[in-house]
């Protein structure tokens, strides 16, 4: 098994011979011997000069580059009720949304997921309630949700079918 190997001690004549090897360089064989000195080699006959002309400058670049949509940070959830599905049909939709997002936050994040135009966005912070259960008290969570009016003719299908 040479895996337990690593914890024996090696001979102390073993070790410093690996040690001499690695710091000594080894002797040549033709002391004398000179080597050859490359130059380096042009691309297809152009000189320096016009080789750094054509190297592709550090400016801006012509590529879009994508971007990450951010909307898993800013929307939990659609909110699904009677009153959100009765809104639905007015073109307006309900998602609950994280409590740091704000409404410009929250238009740009439903813009980039459903790719439709967000006409207003109204918030509304529904507060944590206190319930209790014999002697026991608790709290049930408080959420934020966000209103989406989108421009007549586009839909969002919240639940597909």
């Amino acid at each position: 098994m040479a895996f337990f190997n690593i914890f024996k001690k090696k001979e102390k004549s073993e070790r410093e011979k690996k040690i001499k090897e690695k710091i000594s360089p080894k002797p040549s064989k033709h002391p004398k011997e000179e080597k050859e000195v490359k130059k380096p080699i042009e691309k297809a006959g152009l000189s320096k000069e016009t080789q750094k002309e054509k190297e592709p400058q550090a400016g801006p670049s012509k590529v879009k580059e994508k971007k990450e949509s951010l909307a898993w940070k800013i929307l939990k959830s659609p909110h699904v009720t009677e009153k959100a599905t009765d809104l639905a049909k007015g073109n307006q939709y309900i998602f609950k949304v994280w409590p740091r997002s704000n409404k410009t936050e929250i238009k740009k994040a439903i813009e980039d997921l459903y790719g439709v135009k967000v006409v207003s966005v109204k918030v509304i912070k529904v507060p944590r309630r206190r319930r209790r259960l014999g002697r026991i008290e608790g709290w049930r969570k408080g959420y934020k949700k966000a209103i989406v009016k989108l421009k007549e003719g586009q839909k969002i299908e919240v639940l597909p079918r």
